[in-house]
Formats: C-alpha cells, sequence, structure tokens
C-alpha cells in the first residue's frame, strides 16, 4: 500500500526517484474505494496447482480482491475435473459483458505448436480483443507472454535447441519502471519452455518496453508503454517443486532434457530444490496490482479509460 504525504513535504521527490510507493494527500482524498476485480484465464493443465499459486501472490497485499477464474469451452481440460471446472470456472461467454481491472493469462503446454494450430486459439484472440475495452490491465506469462506480443504486435516465437529450464539470474534494464520498483538489480526468476522471443523484434516496436533480460534465457519482462499489456516471458509463480515434477515428468515420457540450471543443490536432482525467486515474485504482483490496476483503475469500471 503507497504512504500518503503531504504534497510538498520535501522527501517527496527523494523517496519518489527511489520508487518508494507514495500517494499525495490530493490523490489520497479524491480516490474511491472498492474491491478489484481480477480474471484468471487459466490454460494450465494443472488448473488446482496453478490457480493456487496465483492466488497466493495475489493474496500478498492488503487490496481486496474478488477473482473470477475462466476456462476455455473450445479445449476439454484432461487433468482437472469436471466437477471443480462446473463449480469455479466461468467461461468467457459468461463474462463477455462484464469488466474487470486487470486479467491473468497463464502460460500453457503447446508452446512448439504454430499458434493458429492451438485448438483454442480463435477462442483466445477472442477474449485477448474483449479484454483491449474490458480490462484496464493484462498480464500474460509465458506461453500466454508469446501468443500477446504475436496476436497484438506481430511478435513472433522462435524454436530453441535445447530446452530453457532452469532458475536463471536477470538484470533489470529500467529500474525506474513502476513494475520493476524495489527489485534488486539482479534478480532469479524460473523459466521452462522450448520456445523464446528475440530482443530485436521487440525493439522494432516503439510501443514496448524491455524491463529485465537474461544472458542466459533471454528477454524476460516487457510491457506497453501504457501498462495496458505486461509480458513475463517466465513463471515467477512457479512453487519449489514444479521445476523439479516437470523435470521428472519429461524423463519419464523418454525427452532427453536438460537438469533444470541452477535448480538442484549441486545439480543434483535427488536433492530437494529451494526457492530462490519468492520475494521477486511477490513483488512482481504487488507492483502490477498496485501500479497498473489499483493507482490507475477508474472506480467506475463501465466508465473504464481504454489503454489503447
Amino acid at each position: 500500500m503507497p504512504i500518503c504525504i503531504p504534497n510538498n513535504l520535501p522527501a517527496f521527490n527523494t523517496l519518489q526517484n527511489e520508487n518508494i510507493f507514495l500517494m499525495t494527500e490530493d490523490r489520497a482524498k479524491s480516490q474511491d474505494i472498492r474491491p478489484l476485480r481480477i480474471a484468471i484465464l487459466n490454460l494450465m493443465p494443472t488448473k488446482i496447482t496453478t490457480e493456487t499459486q496465483l492466488l497466493r501472490l495475489i493474496a500478498n497485499t492488503p487490496l481486496q480482491v474478488e477473482i473470477t477464474l475462466l476456462r476455455t469451452i473450445s479445449h476439454t481440460a484432461k487433468n482437472t475435473s469436471p466437477e471443480h471446472l462446473e463449480s469455479f470456472y466461468k467461461t468467457f461467454n459468461d463474462v463477455h459483458h462484464t469488466h474487470f481491472d486487470g486479467l491473468i493469462i497463464t502460460g500453457a503446454p503447446v508452446e512448439t505448436l504454430p499458434f493458429e494450430e492451438v485448438d483454442y486459439w480463435k477462442e483466445l484472440t477472442s477474449i485477448m480483443e474483449w479484454a483491449e475495452d474490458h480490462v484496464f490491465s493484462i498480464f500474460y506469462i509465458c506461453w500466454a507472454a508469446q501468443a500477446g506480443l504475436y496476436h497484438h504486435y506481430g511478435i513472433n516465437k522462435y524454436a530453441v535447441d535445447c530446452k530453457i529450464s532452469g532458475v536463471y539470474r536477470h538484470k533489470v534494464l529500467d529500474r525506474y519502471s513502476k513494475l520493476t520498483r524495489g527489485f534488486d538489480e539482479l534478480f532469479l526468476a524460473p523459466h521452462s519452455r522450448y520456445t523464446e522471443i528475440h530482443a530485436e523484434d521487440i525493439h522494432r516496436v516503439p510501443e514496448l518496453e524491455i524491463l529485465a533480460t537474461s544472458e542466459e534465457a533471454g528477454v524476460y519482462l516487457l510491457a506497453s508503454r501504457n501498462g495496458k499489456h505486461i509480458f513475463v516471458t517466465g513463471h515467477a509463480e512457479y512453487d519449489a517443486d514444479t521445476l523439479r515434477l516437470e523435470y521428472e515428468r519429461d524423463r519419464e515420457r523418454g525427452l532427453d532434457v536438460p537438469i533444470p540450471c541452477c535448480y538442484f543443490p549441486g545439480d543434483d536432482p535427488s536433492q530437494q530444490p529451494l526457492t530462490s525467486w519468492r520475494a521477486h515474485a511477490h513483488l512482481l504482483f504487488s507492483n502490477w496490482l498496485n501500479f497498473y490496476v489499483y493507482q490507475e483503475t477508474p472506480f467506475d469500471l463501465e466508465k473504464l479509460n481504454h489503454k489503447k
């Protein structure tokens, strides 16, 4: 939550330059308060695990948030019971007249397919188009980040020779961005993917800005300059054992995958991995909620001032 201080307090400019979360008296007096409305389009096969991971991060803020879980109707989930989906999830048809402060679109294990060959691609693009007018800020994770960049900006993904899997070191490129407020200049985050996006393709789009990158894993965090679209190519939401479970699953399938980088102690898969990215994950999501949603979205969502 922001600290509220007098407009003319000498410390204001210093703290603002240090990316401290501030609110002026004038802003505080004019601010209406209501719960934030966040939708999560869960494309992951392990839906209960993913929803738990995301809700854990969203809950780590004093803001009151109302969550709507969404699923696609053009793809049948095989790893989640129909009873769970019917009880807790809505479809696009259920919410297409609704406005939300924020939308999170998760990753999905379809990255080796061309986008147009994904069975729910048409439905996903319809949701992304709907979100332009019905959602204030959209947070795309991993494959969804690639899908959003492709759909909105024509930026394609590229196959990599060896799966990018592990916990990688990243450097903040713009420490004055609201999204990276409070980040260490170097921080850790997990990745798990067979494709990547190229920085030179992003640099050709003036509306986009790269905020953090890794020498080994490539571009990690980027956003549209108006804050409408936030793209994260990794998985800050992962639990400590998520990469281990993925590695064991891939090995059982006979896939020749590397041991996740900088993950197991001593690169020994028999050892229990430790979380080294949790603080970054909480900060990433709280910055998005605080600066790109809470501070900007209108009190009356029906009067949403679209970020285009």
